[in-house]
Formats: C-alpha cells, sequence, structure tokens
C-alpha cells in the first residue's frame, strides 16, 4: 500500500510536471508574442545576414526575446536565415512569427520621378532598397554593361523610365539595373519603334527630345504641342534653341547640379558644349532628365501644326504662347520678358 501511495505520487508530480511542461511549450509555441501597438512593425534582413543581427533587430518588437529564441532554434530558423523585408501582423505567435521570416519577403513599391543623372537615380533608389548608392553607381556605369546593349555615357539615362515598380527590398544594384532594361525593351516594344522610325528618330533620340519637352512644360495636355515646335525645328534643319539645354550645359560645365537657373542670358548662349542648342544644331547626345512616359508619347505622337516658337503665357501661368513667325514670337516675348523683369529675375 505504501509503495502504491509512493508511484501515485511520483505519476501525480509527473503529470502536473508535465501539464506544466505542455503549458509552458504551448505558451511559448502558440501565445501571442508581439509588444507593438500598430497594426505591422517590419523587420529588414540584410543580405548575409546573420541571426544575431536578427535578434537584435526583433528584440524590440517581441515581448519574450527568449521564447522566440527558443522555438527559432527548434524549429532550425538559425542556420536559414533569409534576406528581405518582412512584415509582422499585431498577435502573432512565435511559430507564425518564424513562419513569415521564413517565407514572406514583402516586396516594396520603389518609384523615381525625373531625375537629371544616373547619380540623382542612385541616391533616390539607394533611400528605397537594400543596395547602396556606390554599387548602384557602378553597375548603372558599366561601360561592358552599357556597350552590350547600345548605350553610351551619354544616353545611359535614357534607360531608366520613371514609374513605380514592385521589388524586393533586397534587390541588388545589378537586378535592379537588370529589372530596368527589362522595362526599357518592355516599353520601347515593335510599335513604339516603329513609330519613332516613322518620324525619323531612333528610342533614345525620342527620349532625348522628350526630355527636352519634359522641361520645358509640367503641363501634360500641352507637351504633345511643345513637342511639335521641336519636332518642326528638327525636321527643318533648324537648332533646337531649347533653354532647358542650356540651363543642363551650365550645370554639366559648372559641376554644380544643386544650382537654380530660372532665366537664361544672351551670355549663356555662348556656352560651348554639346548640349547647347542655341550653337549646335545636332541633337544633344542624351537626355538631359528622364522623361516622363507622357512625354515620350508627346513625341512619338507629337502635334502637326506650323508653330515653330513658343514662349511662358503670363496671362495663363503654367502654359505657352505660339507662333508661327519671329515677329509674332517677339511680340509675345515682349510680354513675357516685361512680366520677368518687373518679378525682379535676374539669372
Amino acid at each position: 500500500m505504501y509503495i502504491k501511495k509512493i508511484l501515485l505520487a511520483i505519476v501525480l508530480i509527473g503529470l502536473v510536471a508535465g501539464g506544466i511542461f505542455a503549458y509552458y511549450v504551448y505558451q511559448a509555441i502558440f501565445s501571442p508574442n508581439t509588444s507593438f501597438e500598430s497594426e505591422t512593425a517590419v523587420v529588414y534582413i540584410p543580405t548575409e545576414g546573420t541571426y544575431t543581427e536578427l535578434i537584435e533587430e526583433i528584440s524590440p518588437l517581441v515581448k519574450d526575446i527568449y521564447s522566440f529564441d527558443r522555438i527559432a532554434r527548434r524549429k532550425g530558423y538559425v542556420d536559414h536565415i533569409k534576406a528581405g523585408r518582412f512584415v509582422i501582423q499585431k498577435g502573432l505567435n512565435n511559430n507564425e512569427i518564424i513562419n513569415t521570416l521564413r517565407s514572406k519577403n514583402s516586396p516594396i513599391q520603389v518609384s523615381f520621378n525625373n531625375q537629371e543623372r544616373l547619380e540623382n537615380l542612385a541616391g533616390r533608389i539607394a533611400k528605397q532598397i537594400e543596395a547602396d548608392s556606390i554599387s548602384l553607381i557602378n553597375a548603372f556605369k558599366d561601360s561592358s554593361f552599357m556597350q552590350a546593349n547600345g548605350f553610351s555615357s551619354h544616353s545611359a539615362l535614357s534607360m531608366y523610365l520613371p514609374n513605380k515598380y514592385e521589388f524586393f527590398w533586397n534587390t541588388s544594384a545589378e537586378q535592379f539595373r537588370e529589372r530596368m532594361l527589362k522595362e526599357y525593351k518592355r516599353f520601347w516594344n515593335e510599335k513604339r519603334t516603329s513609330k519613332a522610325k516613322e518620324i525619323g528618330l531612333t528610342p533614345v533620340q525620342v527620349m532625348t527630345i522628350a526630355s527636352i519637352v519634359q522641361k520645358e512644360t509640367a503641363k501634360v495636355d500641352e507637351r504633345p504641342r511643345v513637342a511639335g515646335v521641336y519636332m518642326n525645328r528638327y525636321t527643318n534643319g533648324w537648332k533646337l534653341d531649347a533653354d532647358p539645354t542650356v540651363i543642363y550645359a551650365i550645370k554639366k560645365h559648372r559641376d554644380d547640379w544643386s544650382t537654380v537657373i530660372k532665366r537664361v542670358l544672351y551670355k549663356d548662349l555662348e556656352l560651348d558644349s554639346p548640349y547647347n542648342t542655341y550653337k549646335y544644331a545636332a541633337l544633344p547626345p542624351g537626355p538631359i532628365t528622364m522623361p516622363d512616359i507622357s512625354s515620350i508619347n508627346a513625341v512619338l505622337n507629337y502635334e502637326k501644326h506650323e508653330y515653330y516658337f513658343f514662349v511662358a503665357n503670363v496671362e495663363h501661368m503654367g502654359y505657352h504662347k505660339f507662333a508661327k513667325t519671329l515677329a509674332q514670337h517677339n511680340r509675345n516675348k515682349k510680354q513675357y520678358v516685361n512680366w520677368i523683369n518687373k518679378q525682379g529675375i535676374k539669372r
């Protein structure tokens, strides 16, 4: 009888201990273990990131880092860290958090607008994905890549079409570049390439004129008309006489891309640069900015008219007054010059 009591006690103690252990295991695996108040939190794991780095990253986001660590080790996650951006939902348990980190790399929307240089683009993209600006600019300016794909240092900017794209955060510089090349080729399909050929331009030349149109007017509805002016000048052998190209030439000459020039002076027109379309009749060697798709389409579908001149319309700000003759243009220009003088804009 005494032995039976001892055995019963041992069994009861075992059951209690087992129950406590089972409860602890259940709590460790299945109880919510997030400590943030928002609906989600984001964990970034860099390429070749270590488990130690992950623990440092996720510690502020969980209530019990020790239970997370034990479950992570039990599930074998410690030796299978994956890089990426992972969205942790509020209220997830350790098991769910680890499953998220294992297999749910969440994409992001990467966007960029009308950058003037590859350096600016690299800086913009580096703020959105893991690749840093140095690796990006090196990838963008890789001479072997440019030569293999028909670009030069002057025209390479045309490969990057301003838009919004879906990427994984841990995208490398080379992966970003390859994706942009794919998007460029997708954009320049047979239909658009044929249309460019019909108007006597290559895709890069279209992008170059589009970049000038982009700088000339922010009004999308006016861009086909502005493009028509430049196409009239170009097809008739005129110089483009485009102020934005002079401004670009000045910035490039000074290597000062932060300067703001609101007024082009007569002395600026003498700057000897292939980008100065007041001095040279040829198109600039490449785009002076990344044109929007709307500007590219404005060139491909430019408005057919007889205008050769235009100047800012001070009576309808943002738009321009167009003229067929120099005499008419000079009248319009006088009105603009009077207005800009009143504003005290000297440079």
